[in-house]
């Protein structure tokens, strides 16, 4: 499924500088997340579409120790691989996200799912399942929000994507986000997915 457009596109963005998705922080959800989720320590944690992976290095200092990033842009995974390089609790892989292989106890979701392109949304849902072990979990944010452009990101509403994740989830939270960064206040949600069986 790579798609060679794509990743010429974010490889360029990251290239040119034009990140203006970064917060330049950790995602104030994703900690609210992490922080109500408590992972152990020692819990295998992903995160795909990881832009500057300022998640990562939080869960590092909290002594987090094993935490994979997949970024599809060589650009980027050459920055990540600079900072983290005394960070052994953090392993960079430059990849296609459909590609891997592993299974993961937490991933974490930082409107990834809003960057693909929209028909591979199916199978971006698919994926997740397959990548979470036996009781994993996948917790994050996705935009809550429609876009006044042709993306990415390309955006959606938290009811549009309840089906999808349903159908390969039997326990599926949706809910507005109340811990957004000022800049994205009222346009994103949470997302909380275990891979219980019933």
């Amino acid at each position: 499924m790579t798609d060679i457009k794509q990743q010429e596109y974010w490889n360029s963005r990251w290239k040119e500088g034009k990140t203006g998705w970064d917060l330049g922080m950790p995602s104030p959800p994703i900690l609210h997340l992490i922080n109500t989720l408590q992972p152990k320590k020692s819990s295998r944690i992903l995160i795909p579409g990881c832009g500057n992976a300022w998640e990562a290095a939080w869960l590092a200092e909290q002594g987090f120790q094993h935490i994979t990033l997949v970024d599809i842009s060589p650009e980027l995974c050459r920055i990540l691989e600079h900072r983290f390089a005394t960070t052994p609790a953090v392993h960079i892989h430059c990849a296609d996200f459909f590609y891997l292989e592993e299974t993961y106890d937490l991933i974490l979701e930082q409107t990834f799912f809003c960057a693909i392109l929209p028909e591979l949304r199916n199978a971006y849902v698919a994926k997740m399942a397959d990548l979470l072990s036996a009781e994993g979990i996948l917790a994050g944010v996705l935009f809550d929000t429609n876009f006044p452009f042709v993306g990415p990101p390309f955006g959606g509403h938290g009811e549009e994507y309840r089906p999808l994740f349903e159908h390969h989830f039997s326990d599926v939270r949706i809910e507005p986000c109340t811990h957004s960064a000022a800049p994205r206040a009222g346009n994103e949600c949470l997302l909380q997915c275990r891979n219980y069986q019933p």
